[in-house]
C-alpha cells in the first residue's frame, strides 16, 4: 500500500473505507513502537523490500532519535535470515547464501 510519503510499502496499512482514516505501520506495531506519518519519509524499509525480495529475510524495526533532540525520529532496521539462522549486516543485499551473487558480478574470473 502507498504510504503518506507516496512510496509503496508492504508493512503500511491504511483503511479509508467510508470515511475511516486508520493508518498504521505493521512492522513498527509488531515491535511495540508508536508510528507517525513523518517516519515514512526517511524509512529504509521500502527500499530494502525493492532491493531484496528473499522470503527468508525478516525485518525488525525500532524508532530511534539520532544524537541530541535536534534531529527527527527515524526508523532503524535490523534483518535476520531464517534459513541460515543469522543476522544480516546489509538487508538490501541479504545474507549472501540464500541467493548467491553470480561470479560475473563479483569481478572474479
Amino acid at each position: 500500500m502507498r504510504t503518506p510519503s507516496g512510496i509503496e510499502c508492504d508493512y503500511f496499512y491504511g483503511d479509508y473505507y467510508r470515511g475511516r482514516s486508520t493508518e498504521e505501520c505493521r512492522l513498527l506495531q509488531a515491535s511495540g513502537e508508536r508510528w507517525s506519518a513523518d517516519l515514512c519519509k526517511t524509512c529504509p524499509v521500502p527500499g530494502i523490500s525493492r532491493a531484496n525480495a528473499c522470503k527468508f529475510l525478516r525485518l525488525h524495526a525500532k524508532v530511534t532519535r539520532p544524537v541530541g533532540a535536534l534531529f527527527a525520529r527515524r526508523v532503524e532496521v535490523t534483518a535476520y535470515c531464517e534459513k541460515n539462522n543469522r543476522n544480516v549486516t546489509e538487508p538490501q543485499i541479504g545474507c549472501g547464501e540464500c541467493h548467491p551473487i553470480p561470479p560475473i558480478f563479483e569481478g572474479k574470473k
